[in-house]
């Protein structure tokens, strides 16, 4: 059985340049609601609902740090499914997969919490 790594793991080995943007972010995410719980998927911290994944960090390539919003690993039928972000910062891949860059953690601080909490209640019924 393999190991599952954990995000502080994860972060303790990691060489990033916004190393600490990372943990910042990682910090407000969690404390965004305390049925937030996070592992290590797609090689960065993943922040799930209910037990899925949901909101995970993008790393790489580069010092970016976006946060993708996804419902899972798969594309799921995305009829009927609403989001809406008023500020129009989620950059849409599909109607349910959207990128959000994170250029200033203090200044995004309630956005990013506002944004991931809407984002979890939306996704728990799909």
């Amino acid at each position: 059985m393999k190991k599952t790594q954990t995000v502080d793991g994860f972060l303790a080995q990691l060489k990033h340049k916004r190393l600490a943007d990372i943990k910042a972010l990682r910090r407000v995410i969690l404390g965004s609601d305390p049925r937030v719980s996070e592992q290590v998927k797609w090689n960065a911290p993943s922040f799930c609902w209910q037990g899925d994944d949901r909101v995970t960090m993008r790393l790489h390539p580069g010092d970016r740090l976006q946060l993708i919003f996804h419902r899972g690993a798969r594309t799921k039928d995305a009829s009927g499914f609403k989001f809406s972000d008023p500020a129009g910062l989620i950059e849409w891949a599909a109607p349910d997969r959207g990128v959000l860059t994170v250029h200033d953690i203090s200044a995004q601080r309630e956005l990013i919490i506002a944004l991931v909490k809407a984002w979890m209640v939306a996704t728990a019924a799909s």
